[in-house]
This record gives structure tokens, C-alpha cells and sequence, in this order.
């Protein structure tokens, strides 16, 4: 019988990086090219898959998810991290100049560039769960500030992108779990030339944590997530003891 893995997983705009966990602990890194591929590499042994991107989109009116306006209610300085998603038919565009004209028409608000920015990556995953009901029962989305956040039990103060910000995560990651410097050495030394970054690979590692079961309970933003009008939840997935930003 195969090892069941848990999986987080980030796209970096080019590759689709996962780091995979058993229940002891990190099993692996993998680079991917496209979504399908990640999900047949998991179809078989994934548990749990955490993507690092949305899932659930809106298809017109008011553009901003509960589920980000809730993430950035509890995230403080980092509160700037989550953007809100491009409205479904945004996400195809290969444009910015056309994707916004298709957001703001749709949603009356317009489209930021950094929210265009994931659009193929969104775009691809959308496609991905409409098109296989098997993996839509697996991967979920969650966001890797987030996920820190939880874990840390109060909000951080620094970028991704900063020695301040690497420094602040592997604390959390080490209160967390006192193997977690060497899981993330051994992570960022599996990559094996992708073309992803330190960020990448510890957003990578913190949504394998929180996939992984282990202290603290799995739970979403917000406790009951609405659906798209394709069936899909409009969530975010974190561990915590207790709720994070709702009463």
C-alpha cells in the first residue's frame, strides 16, 4: 500500500512546486511544469493537497471573496498579501489591458496587476477541478501568509522577500515543529535547479505543515465556506487550536 502523503504546493509563474509530507515527517520536493501533472503524480497517494493559489471564483458582482476579506482582517502589515482574484472569464485573458476590462465590467471595481499576475495559474487550476471531480475532493486552497499566521499565533511583520521575513518564518516554522530547519534545508536542496526561490520553498513547506495532520485543528476561513457557481469552495485552509478571525 503506498505511503499517504500530504502536499503543499506553490506557483511560482513558471513551475508548480511541491513538497510532500508522510505523517513523520518531509518525504520530498517535486518541480512540475503544468497543474495536471502535480495532480498525476498525487491522484494516487495524496491525502491532502493545499494549493497556494484560489479556488472558488466570482463570476460578476462584488469581486472580493469573504474568505480574503476575513485572511486580511487577521494578517496585520502582511494584511497587503492577499489580493483578490480576477472574476472567472478574467483569469483566460492573456492581457492585462483585457483582463481588467473583463473584471471591472464584471465586478465594477478594477483589477490589480499583481492579482492579474496568477490569473494562468488560477486559470489552470480552475480547469483542473471542473474537469476531474477526483482531485476537487483533495486540493483546497490556502494561503501561505496565512497558514504563518496561524501558526505563529500573531500576525507577521515582514515580506516573504526579506532576510527579516525568512528570519520571522523559520521561527514560526521551528516553534512549530523543532525539525523544521532541516526540513526546509532539505526541501530548498531537493528543487534541483527550478526555477523558484527560498519564499517559494518555504510557502511550500508551511502549507505541507498545515495539510500534515498535527497539533491544532483544520479549519477554514470562513467556518462555513459558500461554493462558486461551479461547486467549488471559496475558502482558505489554516491549523490553529482556535478560530482565527470570526466570533
Amino acid at each position: 500500500m503506498a505511503t499517504e502523503l500530504y502536499v503543499g504546493v506553490v506557483w511560482s509563474g513558471e513551475t508548480w512546486l511541491g513538497v510532500g509530507f508522510t505523517k513523520s515527517g518531509f518525504d520530498h520536493t517535486a518541480a512540475f511544469d503544468g497543474i495536471g501533472d502535480c495532480w498525476a503524480r498525487y491522484e494516487e497517494t495524496a491525502r491532502s493537497i493545499l494549493v497556494s493559489l484560489p479556488v472558488g471564483l466570482v463570476e460578476s458582482g462584488d469581486p472580493t471573496r469573504e474568505c480574503d476579506a476575513l485572511a486580511r482582517s487577521v494578517l496585520g502589515p502582511r494584511d497587503v498579501a492577499v489580493l483578490t482574484p480576477p472574476v472567472r472569464e478574467a483569469t483566460r485573458k492573456r492581457r492585462y489591458s483585457t483582463g481588467n476590462r473583463v473584471h471591472e465590467r464584471k465586478s465594477g471595481e478594477p483589477l490589480s496587476e499583481a492579482a492579474f499576475g496568477l490569473s494562468d495559474g488560477i486559470a489552470m487550476l480552475d480547469e483542473l477541478l471542473q474537469e476531474i471531480p477526483e482531485a476537487a475532493a483533495v486540493v483546497r486552497s490556502a494561503h501561505p501568509e496565512l497558514c504563518f499566521r496561524a501558526f505563529a499565533d500573531e500576525p507577521l511583520e515582514h515580506s516573504r522577500e526579506t532576510a527579516a521575513g525568512y528570519a520571522e518564518r523559520m521561527r514560526t516554522l521551528a516553534h512549530y515543529d523543532r525539525d523544521a530547519a532541516p526540513t526546509v534545508q532539505k526541501a530548498a536542496e531537493a528543487t534541483d535547479g527550478a526555477p523558484v526561490t527560498i519564499a517559494d520553498v518555504l510557502d511550500a513547506v508551511v502549507l505541507a505543515y498545515t495539510a500534515q495532520p498535527g497539533s491544532g485543528t483544520l479549519r477554514t476561513l470562513p467556518a462555513d465556506p459558500p461554493t462558486d457557481r461551479k461547486g467549488l469552495p471559496m475558502e482558505l485552509v489554516y491549523r490553529a487550536d482556535a478560530p482565527l478571525g470570526e466570533s
